[in-house]
């Protein structure tokens, strides 16, 4: 069974950083590429940040490039999303998905930026 557990999020001031884990279990997770995809109420999921199995490629949406970092511990199945210099727009549920059994996504947790 596929399991995706998220932690890490909280209420942070603009400007801050904050360091969000993803979790993996119940299939082989160094062949697969995972992402963080951020929703907020009455929005669809995008992605922000990609890294494919072996750490060689990543990807950054436009409004996260050089401020998120991604990257991934295969030995602990767990892959982390650095959010720094963090705006009050990039308040939202992030979740870590995988691409294995047609798309997983976590439950979520959830970040707030506000003074």
């Amino acid at each position: 069974q596929v399991q995706l557990v998220e932690s890490g999020g909280g209420l942070v001031q603009p400007g801050g950083s904050l360091r969000l884990s993803c979790v993996a279990s119940g299939f082989t997770f160094k062949w697969f590429a995972m992402s963080w995809d951020p929703q907020v109420p009455g929005k669809e999921r995008e992605l922000v940040a990609s890294m494919t199995g072996g750490g060689g490629s990543v990807t950054y949406g436009a409004s996260v490039k050089g401020r998120f970092t991604i990257s991934r511990d295969n030995a602990k199945n767990t892959v982390y999303l650095q959010m720094d210099s963090l705006k009050p727009e990039d308040t939202a549920v992030y979740y870590c998905k995988t691409p294995f059994a047609g798309g997983t996504w976590g439950q979520g947790t959830q970040v707030t930026v506000s003074s």
